[in-house]
């Protein structure tokens, strides 16, 4: 089987041995209190549903909205509601949340599911996964039944389920993978009929040949599949190159399906859907069991926790006690990222929740942490950042001009296309913050264009 990839990227040290073969604990301990935060997606925040002083269960629904893409969520553990209020989140903004203590005794709400899941329809499905507040649990947190939900004039034909998980240190979508084969199987069915499409890829990395043999062994025994050739399945394992971003969605469509998502285009513009392991196993579990998404599994790694670990952690749930169920910190502490070394967030405070998109936390020491008062140097030209990027841009000029804040010339260098991958940044020699730039100088863009959009609405 030939390995599949795409150009640009990196090749970071893994660093995957802390936690590889560690198998998914339970979090055992009952939270004083937990945070769900009523913004854990892409699109429109939800208005609770609930105020202090009330009861709840686990899997109650406490926020919702009416806007299409928007995601509800659901109290993940039972207990009373002790404030409807603004608390930070781990991206350090103030989202409106819904702060509830848990009670010593724990009741769940399931959602009504159809008997039989053999006649189940796409509408039913969409439906179901909507109201299980089920998002991408890969990081960008997009509403996954919008994503079911594709025009009419974008047929999908192709369903890719990415089980790449490249981003250094992370191995909770691996563990998924060996564990809960027969769910991925079946959230795999389940996302084919929602859209219809003819034919699914579990696309895995090189460096994860059990979760091939695996998923290949529970295929083979699989109704419809045990008794055919393989190479004739609807499904196929798609082995990939281990390199970073090998699980962008964009580099797995191309590299698998040789397609080119058009520049501001969406999978859809090319027939094919992505999805992510977490994602398509709470899909399962939601259709198949009525289960709401109120927990997820995530690594906690780094030389700096003291029981690095794979664990199901409910949402909402505070970075500090997760941290204490692993050990708590150990040494001298540089720096806790929520998410990877590549794309994570770093945290001042541990009174943070995690959130639906949160897959990981790492705890790293000091000795591995550059020091904040040690400023970059100027570029030089080398290149690195160009022969990197896996969207074929230029970082270099994008960040010359984005810290002059020369928006328009850095909107000119299609700085939308940018995925924020961190590959420019991790080979520059100058260690310019090339990403932070760009997050910068993207926001900047969008308030501008909605500036110029309110005054020629308001005839100026």
């Amino acid at each position: 089987m030939s390995l599949l990839t795409f150009k640009g990227g990196v090749h970071p040290l893994y660093h995957k041995d802390l936690t590889e073969s560690k198998g998914i604990k339970e979090f055992s301990s009952l939270p004083k209190e937990i945070i769900v935060p009523l913004q854990q997606h892409t699109g429109a925040p939800c208005n609770p549903l609930v105020e202090k002083g009330n009861e709840v269960l686990a899997g109650q629904k406490i926020g919702d909205s009416d806007a299409f893409i928007s995601a509800p969520v659901h109290s993940s553990f039972s207990g009373k509601v002790t404030a409807v209020e603004p608390r930070v989140i781990f991206s350090g903004i103030s989202v409106l949340s819904v702060v509830i203590t848990p009670s010593e005794e724990q009741k769940k709400m399931s959602i009504e599911t159809p008997a039989d899941l053999k006649d189940i329809s796409p509408d039913t499905i969409r439906k179901i996964v909507r109201e299980a507040g089920i998002v991408g649990l890969g990081g960008a947190a997009f509403p996954t039944y919008v994503k079911l939900t594709p025009p009419k004039d974008k047929p999908i034909d192709s369903v890719i389920i990415n089980g790449c998980e490249c981003e250094p240190y992370l191995t909770c979508d691996h563990r998924n993978m060996l564990e809960y084969t027969a769910d991925l199987i079946l959230g795999m069915k389940i996302i084919m009929k929602a859209v219809e499409a003819k034919r699914g890829f579990f696309a895995i990395e090189s460096n994860k040949m059990d979760a091939v043999r695996k998923v290949e062994e529970k295929l083979m025994e699989e109704n419809g599949i045990a008794g055919k050739k393989r190479a004739e399945s609807p499904v196929q394992i798609a082995l990939l190159e281990t390199k970073y971003p090998q699980g962008s969605e964009k580099h797995l469509i191309k590299a698998i399906l040789n397609r080119e998502i058009p520049s501001g285009g969406l999978p859809s513009d090319v027939g094919a859907l992505v999805q992510n392991i977490g994602t398509t196993i709470a899909i399962a579990r939601a259709i198949r069991d009525g289960a709401p998404l109120i927990e997820r599994v995530i690594t906690v790694t780094g030389t700096g926790i003291s029981e690095p670990s794979n664990l199901r952690v409910k949402i909402g749930t505070l970075l500090g006690d997760v941290i204490n169920e692993c050990g708590g910190l150990k040494g001298d502490i540089g720096k806790v990222i929520l998410g990877g070394p590549m794309t994570g967030f770093a945290q001042y405070k541990l009174n943070v929740p995690i959130v639906k998109g949160i897959s990981g936390i790492l705890v790293l020491p000091y000795t591995q942490v550059v020091p904040e008062t040690i400023m970059h140097k100027p570029c030089i030209r080398c290149g690195r950042c160009v022969e990197a990027c896996p969207m074929q841009l230029l970082p270099n000029m994008l960040g010359s001009y984005a810290r002059v804040e020369m928006w328009s010339k850095v909107d000119s260098y299609h700085l939308f296309d940018c995925i924020e991958c961190g590959c420019c940044a991790y080979v520059c020699p100058a260690k310019i913050p090339l990403v932070q730039l760009f997050r910068v100088a993207k926001g900047e863009i969008l308030m501008k264009r909605k500036r110029e959009a309110a005054a020629l609405k308001n005839g100026k």
